[in-house]
């Protein structure tokens, strides 16, 4: 018999503003202590040093996490001129240092407008990457050479797109760039280029995540934040800041719209034929009697709704 997850059994997606310091997993346990959720994930990890957008899905909404991993991004990010250091940010040993030549600003242009679209990179060497089911980041503390690091980091090299690559504002040894971009998009890795484009080195000394398609800065929370109205509300207060599940599945899925009962058979794991277009992701609703419940996403073959993955819904009358 499976164990019963203690808390509360609520679902919903809310955006914490990351702060220094702090893991990830930390923010995550930290926010599913404070709604007190059975069951908690986030969309792609900060690393400790970066700050912003966080977003994180409790309940059902965990079964669509993996969709948000999948989406764009978009970071403010310091790059620092003159050093290379060990692990691409300001956390690193300094592996070596350069002088920081006089850049013209119509060279700095140049240069920086080589990287927007796809682009071949590999990954640094102290990340999440996994060999043997470890990640590089233990396997280095633990005394990986950076030779041995780095075969495998080669081996995990993967086309990325950076989107857009702004300068906003610089000085004698840094640059203060946006970037949109594709996921799986390492910034340390992309300012580790720039300086090496730039015959100076360069590393992240500031990062901050702007946007998490489809969240953005406006809709985050600090912990905080969070800590102080649940003393003044409860738990009851923190639950009208989830955002629905369904807000995080992309706009260019269409949307099919099922009967009750034929909602309940979908749930079950049964297709249903429709005469629709076939369609490799669909939005599926419970549509019926003014009532309209996600149920989950699917697809269309041969004029069948599949179910791909469900959610936990009751559906109001028998079955």
């Amino acid at each position: 018999m499976a164990r019963r997850r203690k808390g509360r059994d609520i679902s919903g997606i809310i955006v914490i503003d990351k702060p220094i310091g702090l893991t990830s997993n930390q923010v995550l346990q930290r926010v599913k202590r404070l709604f007190n959720a059975n069951k908690a994930g986030h969309t792609g990890a900060l690393d400790p040093l970066a700050t912003g957008v966080l977003p994180v899905c409790l309940g059902e909404a965990t079964k669509f996490s993996q969709l948000l991993l999948d989406a764009d991004k978009g970071y403010d990010t310091t790059a620092t001129l003159g050093e290379v250091r060990s692990t691409g940010d300001a956390e690193g040993e300094v592996l070596e240092t350069r002088p920081v030549p006089e850049i013209a600003a119509d060279r700095l242009a140049e240069i920086i407008q080589r990287f927007p679209g796809p682009v071949e990179q590999v990954p640094p060497m102290f990340s999440a990457l996994k060999l043997d089911g470890k990640p590089l980041y233990e396997l280095a503390r633990k005394g990986m050479s950076q030779e041995e690091m780095q075969a495998v980091a080669e081996k995990k090299r993967r086309v990325i797109t950076v989107h857009e690559l702004t300068l906003n504002s610089r000085t004698d040894t840094t640059l203060d760039l946006s970037v949109r971009c594709s996921k799986g998009t390492y910034i340390r890795t992309l300012v580790e280029d720039i300086g090496q484009a730039l015959g100076c080195g360069a590393y992240v000394s500031r990062l901050h995540r702007t946007y998490s398609a489809p969240f953005h800065a406006g809709q985050m929370h600090t912990l905080e934040s969070l800590e102080q109205l649940l003393e003044k509300g409860g738990t009851e207060a923190l639950d009208t800041l989830l955002m629905p599940a369904a807000i995080a599945l992309p706009d260019s899925w269409p949307e099919v719209a099922v009967t009750l009962d034929e909602a309940r058979r979908i749930l079950h794991g049964q297709s249903i034929n429709t005469g629709l277009a076939d369609e490799p992701s669909v939005q599926l609703w419970a549509s019926e009697s003014g009532l309209r419940e996600l149920i989950g996403i699917g697809r269309i073959e041969n004029g069948a709704v599949r179910p791909v993955r469900l959610l936990q819904v009751a559906l109001p009358g028998a079955e």
